[in-house]
């Protein structure tokens, strides 16, 4: 992939927020939740559960998942004091760890890990935020519950 302006990159970086807060939301309306009485947060893990074979079957997102298996986000820890970027342990089932990936790259672009006036390593960046909404738009494939619920 080619390094994308800045610009660009502010437009791929707004396209995974919104994308990735529909599917939460989504997530939340289908029924994949903590449950009667609980904080209203979408449950990943079960959604990782019921889509599993289907997400693991779609070709559409191959690269993808080879991608992030190869080059998984890193995770962004203190140590004696300062930031750095520590890669993530993955040792659920593939689905799950692809995403795991995906939350990652939201929680790093969103609690501001990734950029502070430009982006931090912006190809690496590039290619983590595109990959990602490759998945978020099968996980919608994967599942007509929560298809329905995004158009909704």
């Amino acid at each position: 992939m080619t390094e994308l302006m800045p610009d660009e990159m502010e437009k791929l970086g707004f396209t995974l927020f919104k994308e990735f807060a529909r599917l939460e939301y989504s997530l939340k309306r289908a029924g994949f939740h903590g449950g009667n009485g609980e904080k209203a947060t979408a449950n990943w893990d079960t959604f990782a559960v019921a889509i599993r074979d289907k997400l693991a079957a779609d070709s559409e997102i191959e690269e993808s998942r080879k991608y992030m298996e190869a080059n998984p986000p890193k995770q962004q820890m203190v140590r004696k004091g300062r930031l750095v970027w520590e890669p993530s342990v993955a040792d659920a089932h593939p689905i799950h760890n692809l995403l795991l990936c995906v939350r990652r790259v939201r929680n790093n672009l969103f609690h501001g890990g990734k950029f502070n006036d430009g982006y931090f390593e912006p190809e690496r960046s590039a290619e983590l935020l595109t990959h990602s909404l490759r998945i978020l738009e099968a996980c919608l494939r994967a599942s007509s519950d929560v298809r329905s619920a995004y158009d909704g």
